[in-house]
């Protein structure tokens, strides 16, 4: 069992390069603590970037290695040169009902 979290973001307008620089950074820091990045889309049109993360595991599990990686030396220097450009996001717990038939 895998768990995912969809995550999007409203990108301040004119910033999204700002932030597609940065994010690439991200990834193999989330590996590090057994984080799969699955993909990354932009909607240029409306300044929104959307991305998931799996991870093994129930809910609980993801928060409890979310919580770890959060807290980590490793997140926090890919944090000092975050551009600061999220103007709001959405994040839940998705599924995948093609593969639930």
């Amino acid at each position: 069992m895998t768990t995912v979290p969809l995550r999007r973001y409203q990108v301040e307008p004119g910033r999204m390069d700002d932030f597609l620089a940065w994010f690439p950074g991200l990834a193999p820091v989330r590996a590090q603590y057994d984080f799969r990045l699955l993909f990354g889309y932009v909607d240029d049109a409306n300044d929104t970037f959307t991305w998931a993360v799996e991870h093994d595991g129930d809910e609980a599990t993801f928060l409890e290695a979310e919580a770890t990686y959060n807290a980590s030396p490793e997140r926090a220097q890919v944090f000092e040169s975050f551009p600061k450009c999220i103007a709001g996001m959405e994040v839940g717990f998705v599924h995948d009902v093609l593969a639930d038939r």
